[in-house]
């Protein structure tokens, strides 16, 4: 095991890419038995068009698909996945989990985020699953929309905020909202699931996850319109109409951020690889 008090070394970076990269790659193979949608998104995809894989200083993957999907998803890692080597977690199958989307983490390995090391649950190597539920169509109504779901994500964030926000006033405010049970949280979530997919628009968003642009969602036919994109090698779905995408989410996306910001999400308190993973160059 790794202790971690820096960032993580280029080296150190590739190793759990190559581990993001067959978690990709078991997704794929889910989703192509049980013939589930998905699509790569967000960096994943930027690295993709920008770079032909991952970004080099990234540490994460993400997978979009549209809630009727994920759950199809998670029902698929039933009989489907190979829980030799993959875990699924999310807030139905996973006891004490805060967020409001699933990870699929990888065996023999761990990836903890500073300020996590407490929760209950274990904490491999992970790429995140995103279910995108339908949202209002007028900009008024996605934006009241994000307020309920900024509030939500606050209170699954509460019990990592406490300890890892470093204005003493909010690590108060959280420590305060954790007193308030998971449990308790994602029933309310769950109803607001389905209060919001009640009703099919053209936009959606990930509830518990913060939207560019102050558009406060996304077009529902960029998940809904795929086509197959290379990444380090290998094929995957991707959304068809991605400069359109990717500029709404980015801007010029195909601009390199500053030098300074070239480094990964999270700070790390502790990894570890699988021993039997070897690294891509």
């Amino acid at each position: 095991m790794n202790k971690i008090t820096e960032e993580l070394t280029p080296d150190q970076t590739r190793a759990i890419q190559t581990v993001l990269l067959e978690l990709l790659c078991e997704v794929c193979r889910v989703c192509e038995l049980a013939g589930i949608r998905y699509t790569v998104i967000a960096g994943t995809l930027l690295g993709a068009v920008r770079h032909g894989g991952f970004i080099p200083w990234d540490d994460d993957a993400d997978i979009g698909m549209l809630r009727e999907e994920y759950e199809a998803f998670r029902r698929a890692c039933d009989k489907y996945l190979d829980t030799s080597r993959f875990y699924f977690q999310d807030h139905t199958c996973t006891k004490g989990y805060r967020w409001g989307y699933g990870k699929l983490r990888r065996k023999h390995s761990s990836y903890v985020i500073c300020g996590t090391e407490g929760l209950p649950y274990e904490q491999g190597i992970w790429i995140d699953i995103f279910p995108l539920d339908h949202v209002p169509d007028s900009r008024l109504g996605r934006a009241l929309c994000s307020l309920h779901c900024f509030l939500i994500r606050k209170f699954m964030y509460s019990e990592s905020g406490k300890y890892r926000e470093k204005n003493p006033a909010k690590r108060i405010m959280y420590a305060a909202m954790s007193k308030v049970p998971i449990s308790a949280v994602h029933k309310h979530f769950e109803k607001y699931i389905r209060r919001r997919n009640k009703k099919r628009t053209s936009w959606v968003r990930i509830l518990t996850f913060p939207t560019p642009n102050r558009e406060y969602g996304y077009r529902r036919r960029w998940y809904e319109d795929m086509s197959d994109i290379t990444f380090e090698g290998e094929v995957f779905t991707s959304v068809r109409d991605y400069e359109e995408y990717l500029t709404f989410k980015f801007g010029n996306y195909l601009e390199l951020p500053p030098k300074e910001e070239q480094k990964i999400h999270h700070r790390i308190s502790e990894f570890k690889i699988p021993e039997e993973t070897e690294v891509r160059g």
